[in-house]
């Protein structure tokens, strides 16, 4: 028998080197679809040449490159760059890239593609799941090689933090031309005025006469949904020339200062640079009373008489629903009271009801809560006869009379203590050098990051720690501003107590209604025996009933 000896197989590995001829003619095959974006954000005339530029110059740049083929060029003219759902061609580009009809993107810079960091990051980020590339020409940037995302990152604050010191600048034009007592007019929404040859608004005569028909209506009992029906039968237009009319029409037009001649502005302001919400403004920014603007057509008396009535009806709350703890019923904003007492166990308002006991009758305030529902909500609020209470705030206020000029002192010593408690020293110009030595500094990191081929980690440790900085001084500066804008307030309502207290009578001894007004913005009942007195100044007191 024959024995075969069987030799082991050594194992070889061979290497077919890649051939970069083959490769580059595969990828020539297929060109690559380029779609660029461009954007400019005023309709100047300078800026709208721009806009053309920019298409021509890409449409040009896309056609030169043998490699490229034209995806298209999409141009958003004359809109913000803060937030995407108004630029209706950029969200075309963004769909074209989900669907796979786009290769690469090329744009001008950061801002031009995005100054809202979060859309701007998010974008990117979409596309490069996606393997299309960004190509930032002003900054180099491919957003496919990028060694870290927090290049993009800051790139795109600043792009934010342009556009937010540009909605400031406006904001500061227009605050500029409150404060010098600039009133606008829409003449076209606006019943009872149209633009003079002076410039200024003149009266018109047959919507002056609906103007103070509405007026004297309102006062004489109407209510606002009447006076609506009743324009609309007889067929009077609106202010905007519709037959309809709106009852927010008419309360406005009710409550606009501007038919007596005077104009309250800055009555709105916008909280957020990139939604552009505005707000109502409730004492957060300064607001601005002009006098005299122009002729009214509404005296100041009937004026005044209005608003009381406003303030009348809007006090009265409809109860509906027994259980609703929060229903404060019923009031009557006829005495002061209604307005400012309120129970200081349930924190409902208090109100003012008339016993008959045995032939007698006998004014007391009772919980509204307590009323209402009974003990559910409120347990131990006391009643109170009328004439106690209104003795013991007439014995507060009088109480300023000992010594009047003391208590100013110190009503003032201690606000402007509370408004200083924290260092607000600070140089604001100093910390406003450093935040933009730091943006340079961000920049020189970016541009070094792009050339250099250290790590992404040392970068972002490096922006990271500049960030931190800038962050905590642009919060410095914002707390300083905060705490400005509280200062003005407040010093605002202090000098307004000190020139009541300045006229007042103090020698009467009835009760008054107007003085209560003046003076006092809460009341609370703490117990039978004791309420506490808030003053508008700040100052509280409490007083034995």
């Amino acid at each position: 028998m024959l024995t075969q000896t069987i030799s082991p197989v050594q194992k070889t590995v061979s290497v077919i080197p890649a051939n970069p001829k083959t490769l580059r003619e595969g990828v020539r095959k297929k060109k690559l679809r380029v779609a660029a974006y461009c954007r400019v954000s005023t309709d100047q005339e300078e800026q709208q040449s721009s806009y053309q530029a920019q298409i021509e110059y890409y449409t040009a740049k896309i056609k030169a490159n043998k490699d490229w083929t034209m995806a298209g060029i999409f141009a958003d003219e004359g809109i913000t760059g803060t937030s995407a759902r108004k630029r209706t061609e950029f969200l075309k580009l963004m769909k074209l890239c989900e669907r796979g009809k786009v290769d690469m993107v090329l744009t001008k810079s950061i801002s031009r593609f995005s100054r809202n960091t979060l859309d701007c990051l998010g974008y990117i980020r979409k596309l490069k799941e996606k393997g299309i590339p960004i190509i930032f020409e002003k900054e180099g940037i491919n957003t496919m090689r990028m060694a870290s995302e927090m290049t993009i990152s800051l790139l795109g604050s600043f792009a934010q933090a342009e556009s937010e010191s540009i909605s400031k600048n406006v904001t500061w034009g227009k605050r500029q031309s409150f404060k010098n007592g600039k009133v606008t007019f829409q003449y076209s929404r606006f019943l009872g005025y149209e633009k003079g040859e002076d410039g200024k608004p003149k009266i018109v005569p047959e919507e002056a006469t609906i103007v103070k028909r509405i007026y004297q209506s309102y006062l004489s009992g109407y209510s606002i949904a009447r006076i609506k029906r009743g324009l609309e039968a007889e067929g009077i237009p609106s202010g905007t020339g519709k037959k309809v009319w709106s009852t927010n029409a008419i309360r406005y037009m009710l409550q606009n200062e501007k038919y007596i001649g005077d104009a309250l502005l800055q009555k709105t302001y916008v909280t957020d640079f990139l939604t552009k919400k505005s707000k109502k403004n409730q004492g957060e920014v300064p607001q601005y009373y002009v006098t005299g603007n122009h002729e009214g057509i509404i005296s100041k008396e009937l004026f005044n008489l209005v608003q009381e009535e406003i303030a009348r009806r809007a006090s009265k709350r409809k109860v509906s629903q027994k259980a609703t703890k929060t229903e404060q019923g019923k009031y009557s904003s006829k005495y002061a009271l209604s307005e400012l007492l309120v129970c200081g166990c349930c924190g409902a308002r208090y109100r003012r009801v008339t016993w008959a006991r045995n032939g007698k009758k006998k004014i007391v305030w009772r919980c509204i809560n307590r009323l209402e529902y009974g003990t559910k909500y409120c347990k131990v609020s006391p009643t109170i006869e009328e004439y106690k209470l209104q003795d013991a705030i007439m014995k507060a206020i009088c109480g300023f009379v000992e010594d009047k000029d003391e208590l100013i002192d110190t009503l003032e010593h201690s606000l402007r203590m509370a408004l200083n408690a924290e260092d607000d020293t600070i140089d604001t110009a100093a910390i406003q050098t450093r935040i933009e030595e730091l943006n340079k500094v961000m920049l020189d990191l970016v541009e070094l990051n792009s050339r250099s081929s250290a790590s992404a980690d040392y970068f972002d440790q490096k922006f990271k720690e500049i960030s931190d900085e800038r962050t905590a001084l642009q919060n410095r500066l914002r707390d300083h501003e905060q705490r400005q804008v509280i200062a003005q307030n407040s010093n605002a309502r202090m000098n307004e107590l000190f020139e009541i207290l300045e006229k007042a009578n103090f020698s009467l001894d009835e009760y008054d209604e107007a003085l209560v007004k003046q003076l006092i913005s809460k009341v609370t009942v703490v117990s039978a025996e004791k309420i506490q007195i808030a003053f508008k100044g700040g100052l509280e007191v409490e007083q034995t009933i």
